[in-house]
């Protein structure tokens, strides 16, 4: 693929610096770019690559220093969004999956939407409504009365359990479980525990997108419910009948317990573990290894076990890294404490 610069430029709103004839073919981090690649430079911790790049063009923010003219600058507000219009625009990868594969089984009373792809050894259970557009990949299994909406894309070896819903434009990665039971077991006097059965299911709505061996447990009654436009990242555990609220975003390895809601527009770092049975208010941020053990009412950013406000949490934190010297002191005062004593007595 043969890009002008003129017409990156055009796409991005960026002012040229350098010779407007260069053609870009491809995109590269700046220390791995070559002749004909495009990169950015956003961080200030990347400069060092700078003068070594191999790229043909690359997007700056205003004011860099433009030291080299072997290169052409594009010059924008933010290099890191004008690079990802260029991805979305010339380099997105186009899933090359059409047509019913002839090893899949899909049962008579499955409703598939127009132009549905469905790949190698997929099943689709009765009762399986599949929108316009969407694309199964291989060895992905649908159960019983499982809803797709359109435009979406389920990647290979994803498993979806009787009666879940999952909306439009919804993206699953490999390896992801959706309506596995809840974790119910109910102990008798023995110790010995009993099943629980899960007679829930898992509703996903639109413009989501887990990533692979995510695990979303059905509800024991009623819906877990994954809202619109929420990101969920790798390794992501979410127990029965959670709630997470529009447009939030998990990190990998997150786990959340039962019954738990999550609220709007969050971030949750890597590895926060998250207690059942509480609310996490609206735009709230978790740090990454962070324990959540208690309702949290109050938006802002949260961090260590259990959790408690970012500041508070740091001055806590300065406090043990000095323990040390603390004790040190204590000890000197000790020390002098019971040496005035000992003056005072023998006064």
């Amino acid at each position: 693929m043969n890009i002008k610069i003129q017409d990156i430029a055009d796409l991005t709103g960026a002012v040229i610096f350098g010779d407007v004839s260069v053609e870009i073919y491809n995109i590269a981090k700046i220390d791995e770019a070559k002749e004909g690649d495009i990169t950015f430079l956003y961080l200030s911790n990347y400069e060092k690559y700078f003068p070594a790049t191999k790229a043909s063009a690359i997007f700056v923010k205003p004011g860099f220093n433009k030291t080299r003219d072997d290169i052409v600058y594009l010059e924008v507000k933010d290099p890191n969004k004008a690079l990802l219009s260029v991805i979305l625009k010339y380099f997105t990868y186009e899933h090359l999956l059409f047509g019913i594969d002839n090893s899949a089984f899909i049962d008579p009373s499955v409703k598939l939407g127009k132009n549905c792809a469905i790949g190698k050894n997929v099943v689709l259970s009765a009762g399986c409504i599949i929108g316009d557009n969407t694309k199964i990949f291989h060895n992905t299994v649908l159960m019983e009365n499982v809803e797709v909406g359109s435009d979406s894309l389920i990647y290979p070896n994803v498993s979806v359990r009787e009666n879940c819903k999952i909306g439009n434009r919804v993206i699953i990665h490999s390896g992801t479980v959706i309506g596995s039971d809840g974790f119910g077991f109910s102990p008798n006097e023995k110790g010995e525990y009993t099943k629980i059965p899960q007679i829930g299911n898992v509703v996903i709505e639109d413009d989501v997108e887990l990533g692979s061996n995510v695990s979303i447990d059905r509800a024991a009654i009623g819906s877990t419910v994954i809202k619109k436009g929420v990101k969920i990242d790798n390794l992501v555990q979410i127990a029965h009948n959670v709630v997470i609220g529009e447009n939030t975003v998990l990190s990998g390895q997150v786990g959340i317990a039962g019954s738990t809601h999550i609220g709007k527009n969050c971030i949750l770092a890597g590895q926060v573990g998250i207690s059942g049975h509480i609310e996490i208010i609206d735009k709230t941020i978790v740090g990454a290894q962070s324990g959540v053990s208690k309702t949290i009412t109050k938006p802002g950013m949260y961090f260590g076990y259990p959790a408690k406000e970012h500041r508070e949490a740091l001055r806590i934190e300065g406090h043990v890294r000095n323990l040390d010297n603390y004790a040190k002191q204590i000890k000197d005062f000790e020390k002098r404490i019971k040496e005035l004593e000992e003056k005072s007595e023998k006064k």
